[in-house]
């Protein structure tokens, strides 16, 4: 079996109505690879009356990635960044020592009846590259290479894999990609990195010949042998992603939006964000305030 862990997504309501399935962080496994938080969201049919905006909020030691299966979102940063988030395309944004961002819906369809579906995912910096300088980087769904194969097709939405590479800018090995799967077809992953799992979007997936229903990860088994595979069979039409990467540099410490390897240092963020210390998003005047109900970190 190279399944070691199966991991069920809770719900997570983010407010509005907006609620997400979550799988990372999990008590049986923290991350996977540089990834410490994975979110699901919809598809979610959404009324002309919705308001499901994500005000501005910050972050430090992380970055954010957001990928859209359907729908779309305003993007906007402390950094100057205005970006239409849209299906297919990547948006990697870099906290680094502290960024402010915002999702809203874009102004072409405020008072419609819309649709979203898509991933959010966190990937923890380096211990190096906690305290970089923010940036925002978008590549768009053209430049995401797409590998056909029989009855699949793979996107490599970050990192390497079956001979193509993503455009994508990382800090360390990072893996992400798309997968769509015909009813039976058949993919062999070979060369995954120490750290992955595999996430059923949509359908039913055999996982070496072991069953993955849709809403679950399964985390392969690290040390497993140069030039081992694992084999995948669509029951149905199926949608997955395969995430993974090196294992983390170290101990992470998550509190609200901050991630860090220094408990002082989260206790600093929230501190400087209660205090509105960081630089804002320009043309933004709202924001979510530091959370009451849960205890700032010990200094």
């Amino acid at each position: 079996m190279s399944i070691a862990h199966y991991l069920k997504a809770h719900d997570k309501d983010l407010g509005g109505g907006f609620t997400v399935r979550r799988l990372l962080p999990a008590a049986a496994m923290q991350s996977v690879g540089p990834f410490i938080f994975f979110d699901h969201f919809g598809p979610i049919d959404a009324d002309a009356a919705a308001n499901h905006d994500v005000r501005p909020h910050p972050h430090i030691g992380l970055a954010t990635v957001t990928y859209l299966y359907e729908g779309a979102m305003m993007h906007r940063d402390s950094v100057g960044s205005v970006q239409r988030i849209e299906p297919g395309a990547v948006n990697w944004m870099t906290a680094g020592s502290g960024i402010v961002h915002s999702e809203r819906t874009p102004a072409d369809l405020l008072g419609k009846p819309r649709r979203s579906h898509g991933l959010q995912l966190w990937a923890a910096l380096p211990q190096a590259h906690e305290e970089v300088a923010p940036s925002f980087s978008h590549t768009p769904a053209v430049d995401i290479p797409t590998v056909a194969l029989d009855g699949a097709s793979v996107r490599v939405l970050i990192g390497s894999a079956f001979g193509r590479s993503s455009p994508v800018p990382t800090f360390s090995e990072t893996l992400y990609l798309d997968i769509a799967l015909e009813d039976c077809a058949e993919v062999l992953l070979t060369d995954l990195p120490q750290q992955a799992a595999l996430y059923v979007v949509q359908g039913t997936l055999l996982v070496d010949g072991a069953a993955l229903a849709p809403a679950t990860m399964a985390v392969l088994e690290e040390g497993r042998a140069a030039g081992s595979s694992t084999r995948l069979r669509a029951v149905g039409s199926v949608k997955l992603v395969v995430i993974g990467g090196a294992p983390l540099d170290g101990p992470r410490y998550i509190f609200w939006n901050f991630v860090s390897s220094s408990k002082e240092r989260l206790a600093q963020a929230a501190d400087d964000w209660e205090q509105q210390r960081y630089a804002m998003v320009p043309g933004e005047t709202e924001f979510i305030p530091l959370p009451k109900m849960v205890a700032k970190p010990l200094r």
